[in-house]
């Protein structure tokens, strides 16, 4: 029997062995022209492959990169890979003449740096096979254990998990190979040339030098508040109460529904004073999309992590994570911080629930409209 699914992951890498492998994988010590050391994966990534050879190797030879010829194979093999590489702080390459396809990708994801010849990192959708006649119910919810499980790890490798919607578009028996600018959007790649780099990956930031006479300086963000004096309802639900009083508790006088026009009164503590369409009531803060503000007004939402009182604070804990991170000024002066891409709303809870799990974010992290940012004031 043969389930097919079109879910968010019967996607790229699901490479839940379809078929019998054909090889384990296997590990060989090479050299560059320069002589820096690097270590290639080859063969097939299987669920019994036993990764402490890879690991007493590491430790014994001290690479400074990894490189791969495989086709692929199981993802949750190829995850483990990957956060061994990072753990030791190896940088990943590819290039054309070897093959890294499918859940290889994932695993090239491991690099603290990462670079590859455009067309050498290859991915496309997967068919999941039952040969024990699994039932559907099991088998879906097989698949979105490990769509959860593949998006936080790409968030956690600092990785666009839109990546996941392109192999979307290419099937089991096909395989679209990235071009040099998607690996850079997606952010597969973090530089250009492929092994002709530095021979140890970068663990601190560039020091920041003072402006040069005549050198064009970036102005700050303003940490301002403006004025909120209109926006529109931008509810989850798609509608929100109007209260008589500023109070949850209180009588709901009248709905407004998403996207209907505002005008802010007063603001009173949590609540907008607002009218509309000759209605007067009050609507909780988080509720409007206040016109005067610079986020974008989109359905995406954001997966807030922490709040500081503090920029230099927010600032510093965006520095020091592992995900990419960003930094809003909120309405109330305080600023959130944010994973730093903005998600659909089911794939927003799923990364937020990955991340969770993995505990690369607090678990009392939240999935918000962020109507509540101001502007965006870190970190590029």
């Amino acid at each position: 029997m043969l389930l097919k699914f079109s879910l968010v992951m019967t996607a790229a890498w699901l490479g839940i062995s379809v078929c019998q492998a054909s090889a384990t994988l296997a590990y060989t010590v090479q050299q560059t022209d320069a002589g820096t050391k690097f270590v290639m994966v080859e063969g097939t990534f299987e669920f019994s492959d036993d990764l402490t050879q890879l690991r007493d190797l590491l430790i014994r030879e001290h690479p400074s990169f990894i490189g791969f010829d495989s086709p692929g194979g199981n993802v949750a093999k190829a995850i483990e890979l990957g956060r061994m590489i990072r753990s030791f702080g190896l940088m990943t390459f590819q290039v054309r003449k070897a093959e890294c396809a499918s859940a290889c990708s994932l695993a090239f994801l491991g690099g603290t740096a990462r670079s590859a010849e455009p067309g050498s990192i290859g991915v496309h959708k997967s068919s999941f096979s039952d040969p024990q006649g699994m039932h559907v119910d099991d088998a879906v919810s097989a698949v979105q254990q490990t769509t959860a499980e593949i998006i936080g790890y790409m968030s956690e490798m600092g990785v666009d998990p839109g990546l996941l919607q392109l192999s979307l578009s290419y099937d089991s028996n096909d395989i679209r190979y990235l071009s040099g600018s998607e690996m850079r959007r997606f952010r597969v790649t973090t530089q250009d040339t492929p092994v002709r780099v530095a021979e140890k990956a970068p663990d601190a930031r560039p020091a920041v030098s003072a402006p040069q006479p005549g050198q064009a300086v970036k102005a700050l963000p303003s940490l301002n508040v403006p004025i909120a004096r209109d926006g529109i309802v931008r509810h989850p639900k798609g509608v929100a109460p109007l209260k008589a009083t500023e109070s949850v508790d209180a009588k709901t006088v009248s709905q407004f529904g998403n996207g209907t026009k505002v005008d802010i009164l007063d603001g009173r503590g949590d609540w907008y004073r607002v009218s509309s369409g000759g209605r007067v009531g009050y609507l909780h803060y988080t509720w409007v999309r206040v016109a005067q503000f610079e986020e974008g007004e989109g359905d995406g939402r954001y997966v807030q992590v922490k709040s500081f009182s503090s920029l230099n604070e927010a600032t510093a804990f965006a520095h020091r994570s592992s995900v990419p991170l960003a930094v809003h000024l909120a309405a109330n002066g305080w600023f959130a911080v944010t994973l730093k891409d903005v998600y659909a709303a089911q794939e927003a809870k799923d990364v937020a629930g990955a991340l969770k799990a993995h505990g690369v974010i607090a678990k009392d992290s939240i999935v918000t409209l962020g109507n509540t940012y101001v502007r965006k004031v870190c970190c590029d």
